[in-house]
């Protein structure tokens, strides 16, 4: 990537996002305004930290209903010592899910005007 990162956007751990599924289990109104600002996030670089203390750096893939996220060119970064801060440890993953279940925080690299677009109260 080109240029310093951008100031990152949290998603509050990812929990206001919710589907409206028909009958079938599919989308039901993929023009629906939260469908399209997950649209917004597909491919951007996304930091998602899970329970066990590592973070995720990878690019949005997906999203399924329960919650559960997909990162595609994924790096795993872990602490090399539990006792005290220390350097983090990484290593290259690729595409990878992360259960809703694990989840501790999700943050979106964007602009400030797209921080703020992203986190309107608006439905």
């Amino acid at each position: 990537m080109e240029g310093p990162p951008e100031s990152p956007v949290v998603l509050s751990s990812c929990e206001g996002i919710h589907f409206d599924t028909g009958a079938s289990g599919v989308l039901a109104g993929n023009s629906s305004p939260l469908v399209a600002r997950l649209r917004k996030l597909l491919f951007r670089r996304m930091l998602i930290g899970v329970t066990d203390g590592r973070f995720f750096l990878g690019l949005f893939h997906c999203i399924d209903k329960q919650g559960n996220i997909i990162l595609q060119d994924a790096v795993e970064y872990r602490s090399t010592c539990r006792s005290s801060p220390s350097p983090m440890e990484q290593r290259c993953l690729g595409l990878i899910l992360i259960p809703a279940a694990c989840r501790s925080s999700c943050h979106v690299d964007c602009s400030v005007e797209e921080q703020m677009s992203l986190l309107s109260l608006d439905k």
